[in-house]
């Protein structure tokens, strides 16, 4: 195993700022938003530049712009991904940022990191065709491929760490409460 790994996280920031918000729990409530637009059909583009953190307002360095849309197996235009395939690219951007961040606290040198995730839905749900039938996935199952200075038991104790740690897996699998309003 490799004793100094860079893998382009800066573990020291992420460990002091842990240090520092454990003194100022309010500082760590961070407020995230997105913008939708619909655009036509079931085409819609969300937009993310601005959010709340560290007891102020703060911004991304640029403005990302998501656009959703259904296939043309949905009669639609396929201007973008589905929403629900929205889901996941956080499990996986998510999981494969923490098995990154592991890594480099430990010492590990990663060479690849490959996430394959898949995602099991019943469309009966969404179409109101069977009320039996759950509207979101059934399952979802991501099979991670790593080459990196570690043993098998290594690497499986990394992707262990980023599932428990990752904010995507928590939300999917834990109760979340939403509130939809019109204003």
């Amino acid at each position: 195993m490799t004793t100094t790994a860079d893998n382009g996280v800066n573990v020291q920031a992420l460990l002091e700022a842990r240090d520092v918000l454990k003194g100022a729990p309010e500082a760590a409530q961070f407020t995230w938003r997105a913008t939708s637009t619909w655009e036509a059909g079931v085409h819609s583009t969300t937009r993310i530049q601005n959010f709340f953190g560290l007891g102020q307002e703060q911004a991304h360095k640029t403005e990302a712009v998501f656009d959703a849309d259904h296939p043309e197996v949905f009669a639609a235009a396929d201007n973008g991904i589905t929403p629900i395939e929205y889901l996941l690219v956080g499990l996986a951007g998510c999981l494969t940022a923490g098995i990154a961040s592991v890594a480099q606290n430990r010492g590990i040198q990663l060479r690849s990191v490959r996430a394959t995730v898949e995602g099991d839905h019943d469309i009966r749900g969404i179409l109101g065709a069977d009320p039996d039938v759950r509207n979101g996935f059934n399952d979802i199952r991501v099979t991670f491929t790593v080459d990196a200075d570690a043993s098998k038991e290594d690497i499986e104790a990394l992707v262990a760490q980023s599932q428990k740690r990752s904010a995507v897996f928590d939300a999917l699998t834990n109760p979340t409460n939403v509130a939809v309003e019109v204003a």
